[in-house]
């Protein structure tokens, strides 16, 4: 098992720009606050967005652009570092004005609205490292 024990650090309650990209705006955030390891939660609404679902054969991505507005009916995610930058996680459940709802991992989208509770974490370093077995950037623990 690999896992490390984390302390809570700062918390942020985080009114997204109008017309950002959440996932951009998340990392910025980061930066500017100098957080390397935490995670986030977020409701509110996007204008479009882009999921991805990781094709566990193929080792790759597949893309599902969304160009209609949706809300986020849930988003996760977490920051750890990647090449010593903060590099931002998340998943999201995406509802459209009938209730149909998609999902998968979160690589961006336009904000209309919204709003994201930051936990920052402190402890050992999260840092991504490519796993040869998965081919994804996993969490390596010091």
């Amino acid at each position: 098992m690999t896992a490390a024990e984390l302390d809570l650090g700062r918390n942020f309650v985080i009114r997204a720009e109008h017309d950002s990209d959440i996932i951009q705006y998340i990392i910025k955030f980061a930066e500017d606050n100098e957080i390397e390891i935490g995670t986030f939660t977020a409701i509110g609404a996007l204008k479009n967005a882009k999921l991805g679902f990781y094709n566990q054969k193929e080792h790759e991505y597949q893309e599902m652009e969304i160009a209609s507005p949706h809300e986020i009916a849930s988003c996760l995610g977490n920051i750890s570092l990647k090449d010593k930058k903060p590099f931002v996680h998340a998943h999201a459940v995406l509802a459209d004005e009938s209730g149909e709802t998609r999902a998968g991992h979160l690589i961006g989208g336009t904000v209309f609205a919204a709003e994201i509770h930051l936990r920052e974490l402190k402890g050992p370093k999260l840092e991504r490292k490519h796993d040869d077995v998965t081919d994804l950037s996993l969490w390596k623990m010091e």
